[in-house]
């Protein structure tokens, strides 16, 4: 595939606005896929549907920790597009969402109380 090809798949696959908020999400950090169910407010299958574009356009990886699967931008190239439409990443955005109920979640949530 030439490079003018795979740009263009880039490209289509960000031409998303769902796949855009998944892509700023993963910016600052890994996330599964409750997580971002839980971030975004849509239905888990929709957001495997959205991944499954991006990791094909191999914008997204994937890390598997027992039974979670976290994702995260692929290459750098990724992130300096996002950096261009976005701007850089400002903050770190919380590691806990409340009502998420993945292992990263429940573990702040542990050790807040704690």
């Amino acid at each position: 595939m030439s490079s003018y090809e795979e740009l263009a798949v880039r490209f289509k696959a960000l031409a998303h606005p769902v796949r855009l908020q998944i892509l700023d999400m993963l910016r600052s950090d890994e996330a599964c896929v409750c997580h971002m169910e839980t971030a975004l407010g849509k239905r888990q299958a929709y957001i495997s549907q959205q991944l499954m574009v991006l990791r094909e356009a191999g914008l997204v990886d994937t890390r598997k920790d027992g039974l979670q699967v976290f994702y995260c931008l692929a290459d750098d190239i990724t992130a300096t597009l996002l950096d261009a439409i976005f701007g850089p990443v400002e903050e770190e955005r919380p590691a806990r969402l409340e009502g998420c109920s993945c292992p990263r979640c429940a573990v702040s949530v542990l050790e807040s109380v704690s």
